[in-house]
C-alpha cells in the first residue's frame, strides 16, 4: 500500500514539473493562439471592410454590376490568403516556407481542380467581352431549358433567375464556351404573329384590321418598317402574318395584348379563323323484315 502510494506521489511529482518546465512554452503557445484567433476575426472585418469600399466606389464610378461583382469575389479569396500567409508568419513560419507552400499547395490544387480554373478564367473572359450584363434575359442553346434574368456573376459561377423565380447557378467555364442568346441586348425586338383566317375570308379587309390594330396600340412602332403580309397558303387557312417593333421590356405584354385584339377584330368583322375539326357520320344498316 504505502508503495503505491510513493508511486502516485512520483508521478504526480513528474506531472508537476512537467507542467513547472514547459509552462512558459505553453503559455506563450496560447497566447499565439489566442492573438491568431484575434488577427483571424479582425482581419475578416477588415477585409468585409474593404471590400465594402471597393465595391462602394465602383458601383458610385458607374461600373458594371457583373464586373463589381467578380471583383468583390476575386478580392476576397486573395485578401483571405493573405490574412492566412499573416497568421502562418505570426507562429514563427519563414516567408520563404510559407510562399513555398503556397505554390506547392497552388499547383495540386490547380491540377485537381482544372475545371475550377477554367470557370475563373471563363468568368475573366465573360467580364471582357460582355456577352451579357447582369440584368439581361438570356437563353444558354447547349443546356435545355437553361434560361433566365442573370443575377450575379461570380468568380466561378454566374446565377440566373428563371421565369418562376427559380435560382439557375451555371460555371463560368460552361457559359463562355456556349452559344448564349441574349434576348435584352437591344432596346427593340421585332414582333411576329401568324394567324390563319378562312378561304372564302376577305384578305384584304383582314389586312385592313390588321393594320388598323398596329396603329392604334400604344407600344407598336409604326415609323420602324411596320408590315402585314400574307404569309403561306396553307392546307385549311390562309396565313396571315404581321411584323412590328416593340419595346424589348414591353415585347410579351405587346404580344398577349395584340393576339387577343386580333381575335375580337376578326370576330367582330365575320373573318372567320378556321381550327381542325372532326365530323363524324353515321350509317344506319336497313334490316329486313
Amino acid at each position: 500500500m504505502e508503495q503505491e502510494v510513493q508511486q502516485a506521489v512520483n508521478t504526480l511529482d513528474n506531472y508537476r514539473q512537467y507542467f513547472t518546465d514547459y509552462m512558459p512554452e505553453l503559455t506563450k503557445f496560447g497566447l499565439k493562439v489566442v492573438a491568431a484567433i484575434l488577427i483571424f476575426i479582425g482581419g475578416r472585418k477588415v477585409i468585409q471592410w474593404i471590400i465594402y469600399l471597393i465595391k462602394a466606389s465602383m458601383e458610385k464610378a458607374s461600373v458594371d454590376k457583373g464586373v463589381v461583382q467578380f471583383i468583390g469575389s476575386l478580392l476576397k479569396v486573395c485578401l483571405y490568403i493573405l490574412l492566412v500567409f499573416t497568421i502562418a508568419t505570426h507562429f514563427g513560419v519563414k516567408e520563404s516556407s510559407v510562399a513555398a507552400l503556397l505554390g506547392t499547395a497552388g499547383v495540386t490544387v490547380g491540377l485537381a481542380l482544372q475545371g475550377g480554373l477554367a470557370n475563373i478564367a471563363g468568368g475573366i473572359l465573360l467580364l471582357t467581352f460582355k456577352p451579357f450584363q447582369v440584368g439581361d434575359y438570356i437563353i444558354i442553346a447547349q443546356q435545355n431549358g437553361c434560361e433566365g434574368t442573370v443575377y450575379k456573376i461570380e468568380i466561378c459561377y454566374t446565377t440566373l433567375i428563371s421565369i418562376d423565380n427559380k435560382h439557375i447557378v451555371i460555371p463560368n467555364g460552361t457559359l463562355s464556351s456556349s452559344i448564349i442568346t441574349n434576348v435584352t441586348a437591344r432596346d427593340l425586338r421585332k414582333l411576329e404573329i401568324k394567324v390563319g383566317i378562312s378561304y372564302d375570308a376577305d384578305i384584304h379587309k383582314a389586312k385592313e384590321l390588321l393594320e388598323d390594330i398596329l396603329h392604334n396600340d400604344e407600344d407598336t412602332k409604326d415609323d420602324k418598317g411596320m408590315v402585314v403580309f400574307v404569309d403561306e397558303l396553307g392546307e385549311s387557312a390562309v396565313i396571315m402574318g404581321l411584323r412590328v417593333w416593340v419595346a424589348t421590356d414591353k415585347y410579351w405584354p405587346a404580344k398577349w395584348r395584340l393576339n387577343e385584339l386580333i381575335k375580337e377584330s376578326f370576330d367582330a368583322n365575320g373573318i372567320e379563323i378556321p381550327y381542325n375539326q372532326l365530323q363524324i357520320h353515321v350509317k344506319k344498316q336497313k334490316t329486313e323484315a
